[in-house]
Protein backbone atom coordinates (compact mmCIF):
# COMPACT_ATOMS: atom_id res chain seq x y z
CA UNK A 1 0.00 0.00 0.00
CA UNK A 2 1.33 3.68 -1.02
CA UNK A 3 2.32 6.18 1.70
CA UNK A 4 -0.35 8.26 2.56
CA UNK A 5 0.64 11.88 2.26
CA UNK A 6 0.44 14.45 5.26
CA UNK A 7 0.71 17.87 4.77
CA UNK A 8 1.24 19.83 8.13
CA UNK A 9 -0.01 23.83 8.54
CA UNK A 10 2.12 25.12 10.95
CA UNK A 11 5.49 24.96 11.44
CA UNK A 12 5.86 25.66 15.32
CA UNK A 13 7.14 23.30 17.93
CA UNK A 14 4.00 21.00 17.56
CA UNK A 15 4.42 21.15 14.02
CA UNK A 16 7.67 20.20 13.88
CA UNK A 17 6.91 17.21 16.47
CA UNK A 18 4.06 15.69 14.15
CA UNK A 19 6.55 16.27 11.14
CA UNK A 20 9.12 14.16 12.81
CA UNK A 21 6.79 11.24 13.49
CA UNK A 22 5.70 11.18 10.21
CA UNK A 23 8.97 10.66 9.23
CA UNK A 24 9.70 7.64 11.17
CA UNK A 25 6.23 6.17 10.04
CA UNK A 26 6.79 4.04 6.86
CA UNK A 27 2.90 3.93 6.44
CA UNK A 28 2.84 7.73 5.60
CA UNK A 29 4.75 10.53 4.34
CA UNK A 30 5.01 14.43 4.90
CA UNK A 31 3.86 16.15 1.21
CA UNK A 32 3.82 19.80 2.08
CA UNK A 33 4.36 22.44 4.53
CA UNK A 34 2.18 25.40 4.89
CA UNK A 35 3.41 28.32 6.90
CA UNK A 36 4.35 32.25 5.95
CA UNK A 37 7.62 32.16 7.84
CA UNK A 38 11.16 32.00 6.01
CA UNK A 39 11.93 29.47 8.50
CA UNK A 40 8.91 27.10 7.56
CA UNK A 41 9.86 27.76 4.03
CA UNK A 42 13.66 26.65 5.02
CA UNK A 43 12.10 23.61 6.74
CA UNK A 44 9.90 22.58 3.30
CA UNK A 45 13.45 22.05 1.06
CA UNK A 46 15.21 20.56 4.09
CA UNK A 47 12.53 18.02 4.09
CA UNK A 48 12.22 18.17 -0.04
CA UNK A 49 8.38 18.87 -0.17
CA UNK A 50 6.27 22.29 -1.36
CA UNK A 51 5.96 24.96 0.89
CA UNK A 52 3.14 27.41 0.53
CA UNK A 53 2.62 30.42 2.71
CA UNK A 54 -1.21 29.64 3.35
CA UNK A 55 -3.43 26.31 3.55
CA UNK A 56 -5.50 27.69 1.15
CA UNK A 57 -2.95 27.77 -1.50
CA UNK A 58 -1.64 24.05 -0.86
CA UNK A 59 -5.21 23.07 -1.45
CA UNK A 60 -6.14 24.59 -4.23
CA UNK A 61 -2.53 23.46 -6.07
CA UNK A 62 -2.21 19.46 -4.90
CA UNK A 63 -4.97 17.61 -2.40
CA UNK A 64 -2.88 15.97 0.24
CA UNK A 65 -4.76 12.29 1.63
CA UNK A 66 -4.72 14.18 5.20
CA UNK A 67 -3.55 17.79 6.80
CA UNK A 68 -2.46 18.00 10.36
CA UNK A 69 -3.77 21.71 12.03
CA UNK A 70 -0.52 22.62 14.25
CA UNK A 71 -1.70 26.93 13.44
CA UNK A 72 -2.34 28.98 16.45
CA UNK A 73 -6.02 28.58 17.93
CA UNK A 74 -8.10 31.00 15.94
CA UNK A 75 -7.14 29.28 12.99
CA UNK A 76 -8.21 26.17 14.13
CA UNK A 77 -11.82 26.53 12.98
CA UNK A 78 -11.61 28.01 9.43
CA UNK A 79 -8.47 26.04 8.16
CA UNK A 80 -10.63 22.51 9.73
CA UNK A 81 -13.49 23.87 7.46
CA UNK A 82 -11.47 24.40 4.15
CA UNK A 83 -10.26 21.29 4.77
CA UNK A 84 -13.83 19.92 5.32
CA UNK A 85 -15.07 21.77 1.89
CA UNK A 86 -12.26 20.39 0.21
CA UNK A 87 -12.78 16.45 1.39
CA UNK A 88 -9.82 16.06 3.48
CA UNK A 89 -9.49 14.73 6.95
CA UNK A 90 -7.73 16.82 9.27
CA UNK A 91 -6.31 16.56 12.59
CA UNK A 92 -6.50 19.42 14.05
CA UNK A 93 -4.64 20.82 17.30
CA UNK A 94 -5.77 21.32 20.51
CA UNK A 95 -7.79 23.45 21.74
CA UNK A 96 -10.31 22.55 18.78
CA UNK A 97 -10.92 26.09 19.00
CA UNK A 98 -10.38 29.51 20.20
CA UNK A 99 -13.75 30.07 21.16
CA UNK A 100 -16.64 28.05 22.02
CA UNK A 101 -18.73 29.30 19.44
CA UNK A 102 -15.93 28.31 16.63
CA UNK A 103 -15.46 25.08 17.85
CA UNK A 104 -19.76 24.65 17.62
CA UNK A 105 -19.56 25.91 13.97
CA UNK A 106 -16.94 22.84 13.40
CA UNK A 107 -18.95 19.91 15.35
CA UNK A 108 -21.95 21.89 13.11
CA UNK A 109 -20.23 21.22 10.02
CA UNK A 110 -18.37 17.82 10.66
CA UNK A 111 -21.80 16.54 11.49
CA UNK A 112 -23.64 17.63 8.35
CA UNK A 113 -20.64 16.81 6.07
CA UNK A 114 -20.15 13.35 7.96
CA UNK A 115 -16.22 15.00 8.07
CA UNK A 116 -13.50 12.84 9.34
CA UNK A 117 -12.02 15.42 11.98
CA UNK A 118 -9.75 14.29 14.49
CA UNK A 119 -8.92 16.32 17.56
CA UNK A 120 -5.56 16.54 18.67
CA UNK A 121 -5.57 15.16 22.48
CA UNK A 122 -3.04 12.54 21.97
CA UNK A 123 -3.03 11.91 25.41
CA UNK A 124 -6.31 9.45 24.44
CA UNK A 125 -3.98 7.41 22.66
CA UNK A 126 -1.64 6.61 25.27
CA UNK A 127 -0.76 3.09 26.91
CA UNK A 128 -1.14 4.85 30.82
CA UNK A 129 -4.65 6.02 30.05
CA UNK A 130 -5.64 2.49 28.20
CA UNK A 131 -4.74 0.69 31.13
CA UNK A 132 -5.99 3.20 33.54
CA UNK A 133 -9.85 2.91 31.66
CA UNK A 134 -9.18 -0.61 31.40
CA UNK A 135 -8.95 -1.18 35.37
CA UNK A 136 -11.96 1.54 36.17
CA UNK A 137 -14.02 -0.84 33.33
CA UNK A 138 -13.46 -3.90 34.91
CA UNK A 139 -14.72 -3.41 37.92
CA UNK A 140 -11.45 -3.43 40.39
CA UNK A 141 -11.43 -0.31 41.99
CA UNK A 142 -15.46 -0.86 42.84
CA UNK A 143 -17.83 1.59 41.92
CA UNK A 144 -15.52 4.86 41.43
CA UNK A 145 -15.52 7.54 43.90
CA UNK A 146 -12.89 10.16 43.91
CA UNK A 147 -9.99 11.24 42.32
CA UNK A 148 -7.00 13.64 43.14
CA UNK A 149 -4.93 15.14 40.29
CA UNK A 150 -2.09 17.50 39.69
CA UNK A 151 -0.53 19.28 36.53
CA UNK A 152 2.08 21.20 38.30
CA UNK A 153 5.74 21.89 37.07
CA UNK A 154 7.77 25.00 36.34
CA UNK A 155 7.83 26.88 33.43
CA UNK A 156 11.21 28.92 33.07
CA UNK A 157 11.65 32.64 32.30
CA UNK A 158 12.23 32.38 28.47
CA UNK A 159 9.02 30.10 28.01
CA UNK A 160 7.17 33.65 28.20
CA UNK A 161 9.67 35.75 26.43
CA UNK A 162 9.97 33.76 23.28
CA UNK A 163 5.58 33.93 23.14
CA UNK A 164 4.48 37.18 25.03
CA UNK A 165 0.69 35.79 24.17
CA UNK A 166 1.17 33.14 26.36
CA UNK A 167 1.38 35.77 29.94
CA UNK A 168 -2.83 37.08 28.39
CA UNK A 169 -5.19 36.01 29.19
CA UNK A 170 -5.96 32.29 26.86
CA UNK A 171 -2.22 31.67 27.47
CA UNK A 172 -2.12 30.54 31.34
CA UNK A 173 -1.77 26.92 32.43
CA UNK A 174 -5.76 26.17 32.12
CA UNK A 175 -5.93 26.25 28.42
CA UNK A 176 -2.54 25.44 27.15
CA UNK A 177 -2.11 22.29 29.59
CA UNK A 178 -5.48 21.60 32.21
CA UNK A 179 -7.65 21.22 28.38
CA UNK A 180 -5.38 18.08 28.39
CA UNK A 181 -6.32 16.79 31.89
CA UNK A 182 -9.88 17.72 31.48
CA UNK A 183 -10.08 15.07 28.30
CA UNK A 184 -8.04 12.75 30.18
CA UNK A 185 -10.93 12.81 33.41
CA UNK A 186 -13.34 12.59 31.31
CA UNK A 187 -12.16 9.51 29.78
CA UNK A 188 -11.74 7.84 33.09
CA UNK A 189 -14.56 8.84 34.58
CA UNK A 190 -17.37 10.27 32.18
CA UNK A 191 -18.78 13.84 31.92
CA UNK A 192 -18.55 16.47 33.92
CA UNK A 193 -21.40 18.53 35.03
CA UNK A 194 -20.38 21.34 37.41
CA UNK A 195 -17.41 22.78 38.51
CA UNK A 196 -15.88 25.25 41.19
CA UNK A 197 -12.60 27.28 40.50
CA UNK A 198 -10.09 29.73 42.18
CA UNK A 199 -7.21 31.15 40.36
CA UNK A 200 -4.40 33.50 41.44
CA UNK A 201 -1.28 35.43 39.57
CA UNK A 202 0.58 35.78 42.72
CA UNK A 203 3.58 34.59 41.69
CA UNK A 204 4.82 36.03 37.63
CA UNK A 205 1.76 38.68 37.98
CA UNK A 206 0.99 38.19 34.50
CA UNK A 207 -2.66 39.12 33.27
CA UNK A 208 -3.23 35.67 33.29
CA UNK A 209 -3.40 32.81 35.89
CA UNK A 210 -0.10 31.10 37.25
CA UNK A 211 -2.12 28.18 39.68
CA UNK A 212 -5.89 27.15 39.64
CA UNK A 213 -7.43 24.69 42.61
CA UNK A 214 -10.75 23.44 40.51
CA UNK A 215 -13.32 20.81 41.59
CA UNK A 216 -15.26 19.04 38.98
CA UNK A 217 -18.51 17.15 39.94
CA UNK A 218 -19.35 14.24 37.42
CA UNK A 219 -22.40 12.74 36.24
CA UNK A 220 -21.40 9.66 37.60
CA UNK A 221 -21.57 11.50 41.20
CA UNK A 222 -17.81 10.76 41.09
CA UNK A 223 -15.94 14.27 42.97
CA UNK A 224 -12.28 15.23 41.82
CA UNK A 225 -9.81 17.79 43.02
CA UNK A 226 -7.31 19.45 40.72
CA UNK A 227 -4.18 21.81 41.26
CA UNK A 228 -2.71 23.40 37.90
CA UNK A 229 0.87 25.76 38.52
CA UNK A 230 3.21 26.44 35.42
CA UNK A 231 5.35 27.90 38.97
CA UNK A 232 5.52 25.26 41.48
CA UNK A 233 8.49 23.30 41.27
CA UNK A 234 7.08 19.94 41.78
CA UNK A 235 7.38 16.68 39.52
CA UNK A 236 3.59 15.82 39.60
CA UNK A 237 2.68 16.47 36.09
CA UNK A 238 1.78 13.87 33.25
CA UNK A 239 5.00 15.04 31.40
CA UNK A 240 7.22 14.49 34.27
CA UNK A 241 5.62 11.17 35.41
CA UNK A 242 4.42 9.34 32.38
CA UNK A 243 7.86 9.51 30.75
CA UNK A 244 6.31 9.48 27.05
CA UNK A 245 8.32 12.59 26.25
CA UNK A 246 11.82 12.41 26.74
CA UNK A 247 12.33 15.90 26.12
CA UNK A 248 11.04 16.08 30.13
CA UNK A 249 13.44 14.74 33.11
CA UNK A 250 11.39 11.46 34.11
CA UNK A 251 10.32 10.39 37.63
CA UNK A 252 9.22 7.35 38.24
CA UNK A 253 8.45 7.53 41.98
CA UNK A 254 5.80 10.30 41.14
CA UNK A 255 1.91 10.13 40.54
CA UNK A 256 -0.41 12.88 38.26
CA UNK A 257 -3.46 11.36 39.55
CA UNK A 258 -4.98 8.98 42.52
CA UNK A 259 -8.67 7.15 41.59
CA UNK A 260 -10.35 5.96 44.24
CA UNK A 261 -13.53 3.47 44.58
CA UNK A 262 -14.96 1.66 46.66
CA UNK A 263 -13.10 -1.72 46.82
CA UNK A 264 -9.63 -0.02 45.71
CA UNK A 265 -7.31 2.80 44.56
CA UNK A 266 -5.38 3.56 41.16
CA UNK A 267 -1.87 5.58 41.06
CA UNK A 268 -1.26 6.74 37.52
CA UNK A 269 1.29 6.45 35.72
CA UNK A 270 3.32 3.94 38.50
CA UNK A 271 -0.28 2.20 37.95
CA UNK A 272 -0.18 0.86 41.96
CA UNK A 273 -2.84 -0.78 42.87
CA UNK A 274 -4.20 -1.25 46.58
CA UNK A 275 -7.58 -3.33 46.72
CA UNK A 276 -9.33 -5.02 49.72
CA UNK A 277 -8.79 -8.69 49.54
CA UNK A 278 -12.75 -9.17 50.66
CA UNK A 279 -14.65 -6.90 49.50
CA UNK A 280 -17.17 -8.05 51.82
CA UNK A 281 -15.46 -6.96 54.98
CA UNK A 282 -13.81 -3.20 54.12
CA UNK A 283 -12.11 -1.19 56.39
CA UNK A 284 -9.66 1.45 57.08
CA UNK A 285 -7.99 -0.81 59.61
CA UNK A 286 -7.69 -3.57 56.96
CA UNK A 287 -4.62 -4.34 55.11
CA UNK A 288 -4.97 -3.86 50.95
CA UNK A 289 -3.38 -6.18 48.46
CA UNK A 290 -0.77 -4.51 46.92
CA UNK A 291 0.13 -4.83 43.30
CA UNK A 292 1.30 -3.13 39.91
CA UNK A 293 -0.44 -2.98 36.70
CA UNK A 294 1.72 -4.00 33.71
CA UNK A 295 1.51 -1.54 31.18
CA UNK A 296 4.48 -0.90 28.37
CA UNK A 297 4.70 2.78 27.62
CA UNK A 298 4.75 4.27 24.20
CA UNK A 299 4.76 7.60 22.47
CA UNK A 300 1.27 9.04 22.03
CA UNK A 301 2.29 11.42 19.20
CA UNK A 302 2.96 8.23 17.36
CA UNK A 303 0.32 6.41 17.77
CA UNK A 304 -2.36 9.06 17.23
CA UNK A 305 -0.62 9.27 14.13
CA UNK A 306 -0.77 5.60 13.61
CA UNK A 307 -4.76 6.02 14.52
CA UNK A 308 -4.85 9.16 11.53
CA UNK A 309 -4.06 7.32 8.80
CA UNK A 310 -6.86 4.88 9.68
CA UNK A 311 -9.31 7.65 10.01
CA UNK A 312 -8.22 8.89 6.70
CA UNK A 313 -8.63 5.55 4.96
CA UNK A 314 -12.02 4.87 6.36
CA UNK A 315 -11.25 1.98 9.03
CA UNK A 316 -12.01 3.63 11.87
CA UNK A 317 -13.98 6.61 13.32
CA UNK A 318 -11.76 9.96 15.28
CA UNK A 319 -11.18 8.48 18.85
CA UNK A 320 -11.67 12.14 19.83
CA UNK A 321 -14.32 13.65 17.93
CA UNK A 322 -15.58 17.35 17.07
CA UNK A 323 -18.06 17.08 20.01
CA UNK A 324 -15.10 15.60 22.21
CA UNK A 325 -13.01 18.81 21.57
CA UNK A 326 -16.28 20.83 22.09
CA UNK A 327 -17.18 19.71 25.42
CA UNK A 328 -13.49 19.72 26.45
CA UNK A 329 -13.65 23.53 25.56
CA UNK A 330 -16.82 23.79 27.53
CA UNK A 331 -15.49 22.73 30.73
CA UNK A 332 -12.62 24.97 30.29
CA UNK A 333 -15.05 28.22 29.81
CA UNK A 334 -17.06 26.71 32.70
CA UNK A 335 -13.71 26.81 35.14
CA UNK A 336 -13.11 30.19 33.54
CA UNK A 337 -16.96 31.50 34.60
CA UNK A 338 -16.69 29.96 38.15
CA UNK A 339 -12.93 31.35 39.25
CA UNK A 340 -14.14 34.59 37.78
CA UNK A 341 -17.50 34.69 39.59
CA UNK A 342 -16.45 32.34 42.86
CA UNK A 343 -19.53 30.73 42.14
CA UNK A 344 -20.46 26.97 41.21
CA UNK A 345 -21.09 26.65 37.33
CA UNK A 346 -23.51 24.20 36.24
CA UNK A 347 -23.58 22.85 32.92
CA UNK A 348 -27.42 22.31 32.97
CA UNK A 349 -27.54 25.94 33.64
CA UNK A 350 -25.24 26.84 30.86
Amino acid sequence: MRPVNIAVAGAGVIGRAHMAVIAKNPQCRLSAIADPSEAAQALAQEHGVPWYATLEALLAKALPNGVILATPNALHVPQALQCIAAGVPVLVEKPIAHTVADAQKLVYATQTRSAKVLIGHHRAHSPIMRQAKAVIDEGRLGRLVSVMGSAMFYKPDDYFTQAPWRREVGGGPILINLIHEIHNLRMLCGEIVEVQAMTSNAVRGFAVEDTASITFRFASGVLASFMVSDTSASARSWEQTSQENKAYAGYDDEDCYVIAGTVGSLAVPTMRLKTYATPEDRSWFKPYQRSTVALQREDPLRLQMDHFIRVIQGEVEPLVSAHDGLQNLLVVEAIAQAAASQQTVRFSER
